[in-house]
């Protein structure tokens, strides 16, 4: 299958390797202030006590970020985990209906889930509500994050889904639940 709105995916991707990145780096510099301050500790001289404030909590809302932002991606790209022991063994014009079915299941729990996020959202807004922790982050902003990537992973099942049931309708015994050019052996 060829996805027309590929581009969209790998922004998304994009997104979420930026996020992973800059988790690295917040950590690898926190990792950065303790050793300097081990080292002034040794040397008998007074510690900075340099650190990132809320990190983990920082941490935590790129994960998301890194997470939900590369469903669309891994999703086209054949990555999710799926279990294809009975499917595989059904004729093709049968295979192609389940497949169908199955988008169109993962596709209805999706836009159930970006409509109760925009909920969310709204309702964080309405509230002004902010993160616990440390930080008093305000929590629109790591929801957002989370409705866009679901929101992609809407768009990529709704593209898979017309794309399977055009293949149903026009020539079944064609389907293949996975492209070509697939690397996998």
């Amino acid at each position: 299958m060829t996805f027309k709105l590929a581009p969209l995916y790998r922004f998304g991707a994009w997104g979420a390797a930026a996020c992973m990145v800059i988790i690295c780096g917040l950590v690898a510099l926190q990792v950065g202030f303790r050793i300097l301050d081990a080292l002034l500790a040794l040397a008998d001289q007074r510690r900075l006590g340099l650190g990132i404030t809320g990190l983990s909590e920082i941490a935590a809302y790129l994960l998301v970020g890194a997470t939900f932002l590369g469903l669309a991606y891994t999703f086209v790209h054949h990555a999710h985990i799926r279990v294809t022991l009975l499917v595989t063994r059904l004729p093709a014009t049968l295979r192609v209906w389940f497949e169908a079915f199955a988008l169109g299941v993962a596709l209805a729990i999706s836009g159930a889930l970006v409509y109760g996020l925009i909920g969310l959202i709204r309702e964080s807004l309405a509230y002004d509500d902010v993160s616990s922790g440390f930080l008093a982050i305000p929590l629109w902003i790591p929801q957002t994050v989370l409705t866009i990537g679901v929101g992609l992973l809407v768009l990529a099942l709704a593209e898979a889904l017309v794309m399977t049931l055009r293949i149903a309708v026009r020539d079944p015994a064609s389907f293949r639940a996975e492209p070509d050019d697939d690397p996998r052996p």
